[in-house]
């Protein structure tokens, strides 16, 4: 190919992801229709990043598919009245393609691949969501609810409760959410409304609340009705503690982004999210380390059966630790998280059993902090009761990525260069290091890399859809 043909093609495929963006946001914010590529979310991608999301197909299937070849389909998807629901474009355009050789016949596949989402079922009318807290989760949360936001989406985030409230605090707060050390600048516009406390971000009225407790606060005050109360402050792990958000007017239902305690459920959604019920009032959504290696895990269980193991967590430091070597309640955490690696303790292993009741007893594990604000990795180290090789555990976890149920969980790399700040930003709740992986006769360790903030909190809007029960289908069924 000579250098003119390589700018030309590329040119073209810039081309064609300008005319897919539009009937992208057309699909979504009319007929609340997700258009994803491989589990990669295509909403609101730039154009660079639709044609960037097309070499996933190499990876997952191993042959090339371009803009060229999904535009018939998604052109067909925008002329379909289908109810609100999560399309993959990459796996139905791969299948496609294999099938045929040319465009006809587009209109009668996608008829087929979605029929059950052609039901006429009309777009759920919208929930109310306070978050309880605006720390590191708490921003990315805000940061997922903004970009999710449209008449197509069910979810909206209606009020932020924080302490505080001196003067220049709502600034303050604005300014941390627009720029981020690790995840960079906020994808829009923030303004900041002081005389009603509140800030508008891409048009989402977001009130703030100052209060020091939940007992203070009357969310129907503001207009906010049957609310999902998100407590991202850790305050509470308990029934009790949770409790007090329910006794708040306006407030229906409680998520903790942290492990509950005592008889709350803790939930890894893809694992065990079956276990939310509708009558369910508060419910937790686990730790990031849980919900990085469970599904994992349950993969590797339901495949060759895990007899015992244990699991290494090499993870960034956290709030908790001190910059610098200060006074400390938790042993080692008081010495600098900037300078230092610290073992510490980790309840991951164990929690797995919460979510995943057959591998109760059979985990143990601990945690080394290291000096990176973001991204971890799980290193499982475990015993099997059936053989296999590095070949069959990849090529079956590569399937596990792209065709099964934990298709949204589970993402997958064979890359040998990648490195933890490559993973930032991943929406995925853990992705498998293929190239890492050790396997021989019953015994394998695999590499787990997971953002532990914002693959953490993709996870926790999951657990949010699913308790309010505006959680869309996936198409095509795995």
């Amino acid at each position: 190919m000579t250098p003119e043909k390589h700018l030309l093609e590329w040119q073209t495929s810039q081309t064609i992801a300008e005319t897919i963006s539009p009937l992208l946001g057309q699909l979504y914010r009319d007929k609340g229709v997700e258009v994803l590529l491989f589990g990669k979310t295509l909403v609101n991608a730039a154009t660079i990043d639709i044609i960037k999301a097309h070499r996933l197909a190499r990876r997952y299937t191993g042959q090339s598919l371009s803009p060229e070849q999904t535009l018939p389909l998604i052109k067909t998807l925008a002329s379909m009245e289908l109810s609100p629901c999560r399309v993959d474009i990459g796996q139905l355009a791969h299948t496609f393609w294999q099938e045929r050789d040319d465009e006809h016949g587009v209109k009668d596949y996608l008829h087929t691949s979605l029929l059950n989402a052609m039901n006429g079922q009309s777009i759920t009318e919208p929930r109310d969501v306070v978050l309880y807290g605006f720390g590191r989760i708490g921003r990315l949360l805000t940061r997922l609810l903004v970009e999710k936001s449209g008449s197509g989406y069910p979810l909206r985030l209606r009020a932020v409760v924080v302490r505080g409230g001196k003067e220049g605090d709502l600034e303050k707060r604005a300014s941390l959410l627009r720029r981020d050390s690790v995840h960079g600048q906020f994808n829009g516009s923030i303004i900041v409304d002081e005389e009603n406390k509140a800030i508008i971000a891409n048009g989402n009225y977001i009130q703030f609340i100052y209060a020091n407790k939940p007992e203070e606060i009357d969310y129907n005050k503001y207009g906010i009705n049957d609310a999902l109360i998100v407590d991202n402050t850790g305050v509470w792990r308990d029934t009790e503690g949770l409790g007090q958000h329910l006794a708040c007017k306006g407030a229906e239902k409680v998520l903790l982004t942290a492990p509950g305690k005592g008889e709350i459920k803790n939930i890894v959604f893809g694992v065990n999210d079956i276990d939310i019920l509708q009558e369910d009032k508060i419910v937790s959504a686990a730790s990031c380390t849980t919900n990085a290696i469970t599904p994992v895990l349950k993969a590797i269980n339901d495949k060759y059966t895990i007899s015992s193991g244990h699991i290494e967590t090499v993870h960034s430091f956290t709030n908790d630790q001190n910059l610098i070597d200060n006074y400390h309640s938790g042993e080692r955490r008081g010495r600098s998280a900037s300078l230092n690696m610290v073992l510490t303790s980790t309840g991951a292993a164990k929690a797995v059993s919460k979510a995943l009741p057959e591998l109760a007893g059979k985990l143990t594990g601990n945690a080394i902090r290291v000096p990176t604000p973001n991204v971890s990795m799980a290193v499982a180290n475990l015993n099997l009761e059936k053989e296999t090789d590095k070949e069959e555990l990849n090529a079956f976890l590569r399937d596990v990525a792209l065709r099964s149920e934990l298709s949204a969980q589970i993402d997958y790399t064979e890359s040998t260069e990648i490195v933890s700040t490559d993973l930032v930003g991943s929406r995925f709740a853990g992705v498998v290091d293929g190239a890492a992986t050790i396997a021989q006769d019953k015994r394998c360790v695999l590499y787990i890399w997971y953002d532990n903030e914002f693959g953490y909190s993709c996870q926790v809007i999951h657990c949010m859809e699913q308790m309010m029960g505006v959680r869309y289908p996936t198409y095509p069924v795995s």
